[in-house]
């Protein structure tokens, strides 16, 4: 659910003119984002994430989200055992209207040293369950990280069972697409000497 404002253009003289004008989505900076947050906007334990400058309400996780979150944990912390942090659902930071939080964002760097006051800018992976938001992952989060150059974006299709792999950002997308099943195995692009059951990755 969007909770970005629209703001109505002016009102017309002419009702067929109003009639068929369009109506503007107000675009919220991050720093504005943040104001909204410091200020309770959001109420407890909500989760929303800013994309383009649209803040989106993410849907409450149901059990398989939740065990396909455990499974992605674990999987890519063996393919990444050191000199990267395994963000999981924490900000990423692409520019300055957009500050997604996915569910795992693999970044260089150690846990303890790097980032002590703001997010990270890129990753090497983004990894992103998709359950009940097949939408907003496959169209606007995946046009959103190839347009941040991210250079590779896997979706977890929980319903589908498949892992879907996105690579070589250009043009505002993704100009490679794998559709990988439960017999396949993986190896991320930043650690091409490693693999991983995508079984393992499947709730």
């Amino acid at each position: 659910m969007s909770v970005a404002m629209a703001l109505p253009l002016e009102s017309d003289s002419e009702e067929s003119e109003m009639a068929t004008r369009a109506v503007d989505l107000y675009r919220w900076t991050r720093e504005e984002y943040h104001q909204l947050a410091d200020q309770g906007f959001f109420p407890p334990g909500k989760r929303v994430e800013l994309i383009d400058g649209v803040i989106y309400e993410m849907s409450p996780q149901k059990s398989p989200h939740a065990k396909g979150i455990l499974l992605v944990t674990e999987a890519l912390r063996s393919l990444f055992p050191q000199g990267h942090q395994v963000r999981v659902q924490l900000p990423l930071v692409l520019d300055d209207d957009s500050e997604p939080e996915p569910d795992f964002a693999v970044v260089p760097g150690s846990v303890r040293d790097d980032f002590p006051k703001d997010h990270p800018e890129t990753a090497v992976l983004i990894v992103e369950i998709s359950h009940s938001s097949s939408f907003h992952d496959r169209e606007r989060k995946r046009s959103r990280y190839a347009r941040s150059a991210i250079p590779e974006y896997w979706i977890v299709d929980v319903a589908g069972k498949q892992l879907e792999v996105y690579r070589n950002p250009g043009e505002g997308s993704y100009q490679t697409r794998l559709i990988l099943k439960a017999g396949d195995t993986v190896a991320p692009l930043a650690s091409p000497d490693t693999a991983i059951a995508v079984a393992d990755l499947l709730p």
